[in-house]
């Protein structure tokens, strides 16, 4: 196996309109991002993901790329790019970028060709389709955000496909030459140094090449949906034709031969209601991605029977298949789990930290992204302010994804807390001055700090960084679990494991001491707040208490 710096890696995830402006324009550009690195070596990532910062004419913020190999003007040039590996290399961080394959800008030169008549060279680079009898769409396909997936072109006489918008038409995956010259686009930034890719809907490269209708969702998967708010159209329809098709499976294997060549990592984005048997498929070991996130802690909310649900759920796929899952709880995407999580609707930054404990003590490597170490709260953006389409098309039920893209707080007293000295395109927050990374630094207790902590802890340690998982119950709101070389008897006890308690509700919990983690020893001061974790002067074999809001560890003994 190459280098496996990937498992069990800390990813830091970069917005870069919004991480931090170099030229005073209120856009965030890459010199902005070389420029605060340090800030991300210093909280103990192992590498930086960069969302798109292609060419682009930007309709959904650099996800509609029309020209994979440029830099867009926004956010500077090649050489600045260069310059940024350079700096994050000296700094001992690894670069991974976002790569957008599924679809492409309306503007990019291929979809020039290919809707410009019906025997070009590109004719089939896209997902065309003559029209119904009755001069309808050729199926009942839905575009995620908002409306029906078909889009109408004079020239050819035929619809296009769209997944999300009409400006971002699919790419047709089962062309050989799309194949072909998407891995191009692949190794034109591996021969430019990143050190792996994020691969942004990798569950929508392929669709049903015969058509056919998706059936509509049953109540009970619609009221299980995680990647669309109910209210969206999207979620009537259970979508087996338009995406996570199996014809994906062989196009990763030679998408991961290609990164092979170069020891690039890389980690799949699925959007799918039944995300983890597709994750497993798709980071079978040594065959396709090296890992994947879903949406299944991204959306819904944080009971610790749900998070348990959804961790073994994971782990059992990925025990099938030896695959790599990779966790999240707040990105571009989303409300910031700050406010989605938060404790009777009211942000607490105790229970900020403890959500922060929680994502780094769970198997498989961890995404952060830019403010989560702050506890940055969802943003309130008003309509008049709202960038995002998807939120204009969908407000005021769904105020789209801007309030989590909001400028990062510098400097709490500066212009635009240091992010610009101009307006920047979104509103910062004053609940986001009060947690500006200058007012965290010097305080030992703030989530700043607790990150940083929690981060080291993980580093040195190989129990949480790579090692099983295995859940015990616990009382209600309580997660309580192991991590080591366990057993595979689940009846087995795992001397030398680590125990982790966690404690999600607002109240003391007196949690029974399971007969398999009798004589487990507290860690005092190991990990995060040590005025939070258990207290050294219990007995090895009483149960245990813990605070409000609290975690705690011990070990077995060997």
């Amino acid at each position: 196996m190459l280098d496996a710096w990937w498992r069990g890696a800390v990813v830091y995830q970069v917005y870069p309109r919004s991480f931090s402006d170099s030229n005073g324009d209120g856009v965030g550009d890459l010199p902005g991002i070389t420029a605060h690195l340090e800030h991300i070596a210093e909280l103990g990532c192992d590498a930086v993901w960069i969302s798109p910062f292609f060419q682009s004419p930007m309709r959904d913020f650099g996800y509609d790329i029309s020209d994979y190999r440029a830099v867009d003007p926004l956010f500077g040039t090649l050489e600045d790019f260069d310059a940024l590996v350079d700096r994050a290399h000296a700094l001992d961080l690894r670069v991974l970028i976002d790569q957008v394959i599924s679809h492409t800008s309306d503007l990019h030169p291929w979809f020039t060709e290919s809707r410009s008549s019906r025997d070009n060279p590109k004719a089939d680079w896209y997902v065309w389709a003559d029209p119904a009898p009755d001069g309808g769409p050729p199926n009942n396909w839905l575009a995620m955000f908002g409306g029906g997936a078909w889009q109408w072109e004079s020239r050819r006489q035929q619809y296009y496909f769209h997944g999300f918008l009409t400006s971002q038409p699919d790419l047709n995956f089962h062309s050989p030459q799309v194949q072909a010259a998407v891995l191009e686009e692949v190794r034109f930034w591996c021969e430019r140094g990143v050190d792996g890719f994020r691969f942004d809907a990798c569950n929508n490269f392929f669709h049903d090449a015969t058509l056919t209708d998706n059936p509509p969702s049953t109540p009970a998967q619609r009221a299980a949906t995680s990647t669309v708010k109910r209210d969206n159209p999207f979620s009537l329809q259970w979508h087996v034709h338009d995406k996570s098709r199996p014809e994906n499976l062989p196009f990763l294997e030679r998408l991961r031969g290609l990164l092979d060549e170069y020891g690039a990592a890389s980690v799949g984005e699925i959007g799918d209601e039944n995300a983890p048997p597709l994750m497993a498929d798709y980071t079978a070991a040594g065959k396709r991605l090296h890992m994947a996130y879903s949406f299944q802690l991204l959306q819904g909310d944080g009971s610790a029977a749900r998070i348990r649900h959804e961790v073994e759920s994971l782990e059992r796929e990925l025990a099938r298949t030896g695959g790599w899952g990779c966790w999240a709880l707040s990105n571009h995407d989303v409300m910031r789990v700050a406010s989605r999580w938060a404790p009777e609707g009211v942000v607490d930054d105790n229970f900020s930290r403890l959500l922060m404990t929680l994502l780094v003590c769970l198997r498989g490597s961890v995404c952060l992204y830019q403010g989560e170490e702050l506890g940055l709260p969802e943003v309130e953006v008003p309509f008049e302010r709202l960038q995002d389409p998807y939120g204009i098309a969908f407000w005021p039920e769904f105020k789209g994804r801007d309030g989590c893209r909001t400028p990062m707080p510098w400097i709490a007293d500066a212009v635009q807390c240091g992010f610009t000295v101009n307006i920047p395109w979104l509103p910062l927050s004053g609940s986001h001055a009060e947690r500006a990374v200058d007012r965290q630094r010097d305080d030992p207790y703030s989530t700043l700090n607790h990150t940083k902590r929690l981060l080291a802890w993980r580093r040195a340690e190989p129990r949480l960084r790579v090692d099983d998982i295995r859940f015990h119950d616990a009382p209600d709101g309580v997660l309580l679990f192991e991590r080591g070389a366990l057993p595979h008897s689940p009846t087995e006890r795992a001397p030398g494991s680590l125990v982790v308690m966690i404690n999600l509700t607002g109240q003391p919990v007196v949690i029974p001491r399971p007969a398999l983690l009798e004589g487990a020893v507290p860690i005092i001061g190991a990990t995060v707040d040590p005025t939070r974790c258990v207290d050294d002067s219990q007995a090895p074999d009483a149960d245990w208490v813990l605070g409000p809001w609290s975690a705690a560890m011990g070990e077995l003994p060997v």
